[in-house]
This record gives structure tokens, C-alpha cells and sequence, in this order.
């Protein structure tokens, strides 16, 4: 009984002896993360004023997206024997050059993806791969500084097909007016001066005329996440039906040396196209929201 007791009061005296080693710990913990704290604050405001300097800001990043599989003699298949891919690759990429009385900043984005259903029991089914998206944007924004938020500007913006249909349809704005820029990562072009040219072959319904101008551009890094939207819309003063509107949202996180994760989304909404592509006259279309997707391994450049 006695060594029991003993051997209670020496396990209890070595949890209070741990029990105050951690508090201890704690103790010594508490103005290092003080000091971490203090010092990522110092950090974060040299960057905002590196970020401030005038010269050229350049960064890329993408997404790579991509699944395979096979099936023989599956038989809880419809097609039992079957080859299937989805390949995705979208790149966002910028070179802004900021002074303190102009900026001229140019940025692009490519998106192409390819998919593959080939059922080897149909010898009339395509084994190749055929393009599911394919988009292609470039811009140009110069502006002369009013202050340093307002600013008198001139926007050339490119949209179309790389894979398929070149430049029909394709579709240039070029246009003036004002842009504001209330951070160093958001960018809000008006411009109610604005020609949208659109391209295209043969008798469609593709027409171009003049309107407004809207575009609205984040674009930031948050530790290791990396963030973009655009959203450029296009009001036209001839007719509604001639209007339209794109919004894209990219993110990329990195992992490891660059490599992490990507998502991308992108909605539009245009009636030219739904007309063109059902055949049918403009305003006779069943216009539904367009979008596509991709998510897969990200690299930041």
C-alpha cells in the first residue's frame, strides 16, 4: 500500500511539473508571436510602398486541367469499350507600366480545353479529341492622370477563337473616356465613347455598332493565392440585341515552388452568338447564360 502511495504522488508530481513546463512554454511563446505579428505588419507596408513606386508590374499564372480514362468490356456500360479525355490550360498574364502622371496597362488570357468520348464499338465515332473551350482576350488601357484616382483614357480590348473560327466571329473595342482607380488592384474603365467592331464571314447576324464601354479588372495576391476578374461589358447605343457582357474569375494557390491549385470561371451573355448559332434571326434566339469551368493543377510564374 505504501509504494502504491508512492507511486501515486510520483505520477501526480510529474503531471504538475508538465503541467508548468507548458505554461512556462506559453509564456515564452506569447511576445515571440508578438514579435511575428509586429514584424508581418512592417513587411506588408514596405510591400504597399514597393507597390507604389512607379515602373512595370508583370506576373502570370495558370491552370492545367486534365482526366483520362478507359474502359473494356465494362458491361455495366452502355458502351462498354470506351476512351474518354478532358484536357484544360488557361493562362493569365499582365505588364502594367504605372507612373505618376500616366499608366498604360496590358494584360491576356488564353483558355483552351479539348474533351474525347470515343466509343471503339462505333466505327462512325471520332477518336480525336475536339475542342470544348476556346477563348482568347487581349488588352491595351492607357491613361493620363486627372488625380490619383481619376484619369482621362483610351481602351483597345480583342476577343476571340484561337482552336477554331478565327476571328469569326471576333470581336474590337476601341473606345475613350475615364478610368478610376481607387486601390493599386482595381481598375474601372468608362468609357461612353466606344466603337465594338465585329468580324465575321458570310451572311450572319453579327453587326457592329456604337455604345458604352465597361470594364472592371481586380487583380491581387493574397499569401499564395493569386486572384483575377474581368468583367467587360458593352452597351450598344443602336440596339439591346447588340449588346453583351463577359465576366472571368481566376484563382491560383500555390503549394510548393510555384505549383499549387487552379479554378476558373467564365459567364457571358450574347445574343449575336446564340442567333448565329441557332440559325435564327437576331431577337428570335433562345439566349441562355453561356459559362465553362476548369479546375486542376495551377502555376504562378
Amino acid at each position: 500500500m505504501k509504494k502504491l502511495s508512492i507511486l501515486l504522488l510520483l505520477v501526480c508530481i510529474s503531471f504538475t511539473a508538465n503541467a508548468q513546463t507548458a505554461e512556462e512554454l506559453k509564456k515564452e511563446q506569447a511576445p515571440k508571436k508578438a514579435q511575428i505579428a509586429k514584424l508581418q505588419g512592417e513587411v506588408k507596408a514596405l510591400q504597399a510602398k514597393i507597390d507604389a513606386l512607379p515602373g512595370w508590374r508583370k506576373g502570370a499564372f495558370g491552370t492545367i486541367g486534365a482526366s483520362l480514362s478507359g474502359f473494356n468490356n465494362w458491361y455495366a456500360r452502355t458502351a462498354p469499350n470506351t476512351a474518354a479525355g478532358n484536357i484544360g490550360i488557361t493562362v493569365n498574364g499582365f505588364a502594367n507600366l504605372i507612373e505618376e502622371d500616366f499608366f498604360w496597362r496590358n494584360s491576356g488570357t488564353i483558355n483552351l480545353g479539348w474533351v474525347k468520348i470515343d466509343d471503339k464499338d462505333d466505327p462512325t465515332d471520332s477518336d480525336k479529341f475536339e475542342t470544348a473551350t476556346d477563348v482568347f482576350t487581349i488588352s491595351s488601357l492607357y491613361g493620363k492622370r486627372l488625380n490619383k484616382k481619376w484619369a482621362i483614357s483610351a481602351l483597345g480590348e480583342y476577343r476571340t477563337t484561337l482552336l477554331d473560327n478565327f476571328n469569326d466571329p471576333g470581336y474590337l473595342d476601341l473606345g475613350a473616356g475615364a478610368t478610376w482607380t481607387p486601390t493599386s488592384h482595381l481598375v474601372v474603365v468608362i468609357h461612353p465613347g466606344n466603337y465594338n467592331f465585329v468580324f465575321s464571314s458570310g451572311d450572319t447576324v453579327f453587326e457592329s455598332s456604337l455604345g458604352a464601354k465597361i470594364v472592371a479588372d481586380y487583380t491581387n495576391k493574397y499569401g499564395g493565392l493569386s486572384v483575377k476578374s474581368n468583367l467587360s461589358m458593352f452597351q450598344s447605343y443602336k440596339d439591346g440585341d447588340l449588346s453583351n457582357w463577359t465576366w472571368t474569375n481566376s484563382f491560383g494557390y500555390t503549394i510548393w515552388k510555384g505549383i499549387g491549385l487552379g479554378f476558373e470561371l467564365g459567364l457571358r451573355n450574347n445574343k449575336q452568338e446564340a442567333a448565329n448559332f441557332q440559325g435564327v434571326d437576331l431577337g428570335a434566339e433562345d439566349n441562355k447564360l453561356q459559362s465553362y469551368w476548369l479546375f486542376g493543377l495551377s502555376y504562378a510564374f
